[in-house]
């Protein structure tokens, strides 16, 4: 949580006494003014970072829970194949049921569109090579297994991206727009 603004006040407290009876255009409000803003936009940039590793963290979720139902196990790369054809079909049923759901000539709704997205992209990357962490390395199913759920964990294992077509290559933690 951002505390310039905590501090400011303080400051400002300390040198005026009463911060209420500042004058609205004085040095002390423009201080507080530029404090809060700064807070502000520290708030937003953090819940920004959040909402942009919030895929990778479901993702890896999603390969810790296989590993887990394998007792800890490494996996076979045409299981690990069967597992990102799972995760990538996984919205096709509520996609359909909301297709389905639509009456006829009218426009789609907000999360069919959104639903439409996520599948066409998860698709696109499949082809392109499907970005997850290694799951034939003993070392790295261990690592996996440990994970709590924390980003800063995710760096410690290794990751792969797998295409469509079997071919394995090593990638780094975290990705860089190469998907």
């Amino acid at each position: 949580m951002p505390k310039s603004l905590e501090k400011t006040r303080k400051k400002i407290a300390k040198k005026k006494g009463n911060i209420t009876a500042l004058h609205e255009n004085s040095r002390d409000s423009q201080r507080l003014r530029r404090a809060q803003m700064r807070d502000d936009k520290l708030v937003k940039v953090a819940s920004l970072r959040r909402k942009n590793d919030q895929p990778l963290i479901e993702r890896a979720a999603y390969f810790q829970e296989a590993i887990r139902e394998n007792d800890g196990q490494p996996l076979e790369m045409e299981t690990i194949r069967a597992l990102i054809q799972t995760f990538v079909h996984q919205h096709d049923e509520e996609f359909s049921k909301l297709k389905k759901e639509r009456r006829a000539g009218r426009p789609a709704s907000t999360r069919e569109d959104l639903l439409r997205m996520k599948i066409a992209a998860d698709e696109k990357e499949h082809e392109n090579g499907f970005y997850l962490p290694d799951l034939t390395e003993e070392d790295n199913v261990v690592l996996l297994n440990k994970w709590e759920g924390a980003w800063s964990y995710l760096s410690t294992l290794k990751w792969v991206r797998i295409s469509s077509n079997g071919q394995v290559q090593q990638a780094k933690f975290p990705p860089k727009g190469e998907s």
